[in-house]
Formats: C-alpha cells, sequence, structure tokens
C-alpha cells in the first residue's frame, strides 16, 4: 500500500493506493493520527481495490478525529468492490463517501 499526503488551505488529502487490508491498515491509521490543524480531511480512495475490517476501523478513526477537531471527513473516489463493503457496513449512510465515476 502506498499514500501520498498534500496540504493546501486547511485541507489535508491522502491518496491511498493498493490493498488496505489488516498488514496495511496501521500505515493509514499513522497517517490520520499524524493530521494536524486540519480544517477537512478527505481519503482518495481512486487506488483503493480492496478493504477489510482494519482498513474500516482506519476510516472510521479519520471521521472520529474530524470530529473532535471540528472539522469535515470524506471519502472520494471509491470504486464499487469497496463502496459495496462501505454499503454492507452501514458506513455510506453515516459517513460522506462518494463512488468513483466508472468509465464506460
Amino acid at each position: 500500500m502506498k499514500i501520498i499526503k498534500s496540504e493546501e488551505n486547511g485541507r489535508t488529502v491522502l491518496a491511498v493506493e493498493g490493498w488496505l487490508d489488516t498488514p496495511s491498515s496501521g500505515e493509514l491509521m499513522e497517517a490520520v493520527e499524524a493530521v494536524e490543524n486540519a480544517k477537512s480531511l478527505v481519503l482518495d480512495f481512486n487506488g483503493v481495490e480492496y478493504i477489510c475490517s482494519s482498513g474500516l476501523r482506519a476510516v472510521l478513526r479519520g471521521y472520529q478525529k474530524m470530529q473532535k477537531m471540528g472539522g469535515d471527513f470524506s471519502v472520494v473516489g471509491v470504486r464499487a468492490e469497496v463502496m459495496d463493503v462501505f454499503r454492507l457496513t452501514g458506513f455510506d449512510k453515516d459517513l460522506n463517501i462518494a463512488a468513483r465515476e466508472e468509465k464506460e
């Protein structure tokens, strides 16, 4: 897994690529914990091919952190397979999650 961090005007974007599984979810958790003084946190999931329960926990941690900081949280560019997991777990009802627009 690979995480690319960018910051601009109080907005932190973590672009995640690869599998968000048990071994790699700790990396995302660390990246989320390192976010400071952000008005919003965006997880860019355009490159995420798979997510497991540990990955979901890291996403939830990002949401909780931004709630405490009074900021906005979103997950964008979610592939259909990963979006299915968010729907099955109900994450799509409570979190701001946007599916990736699939090309025809």
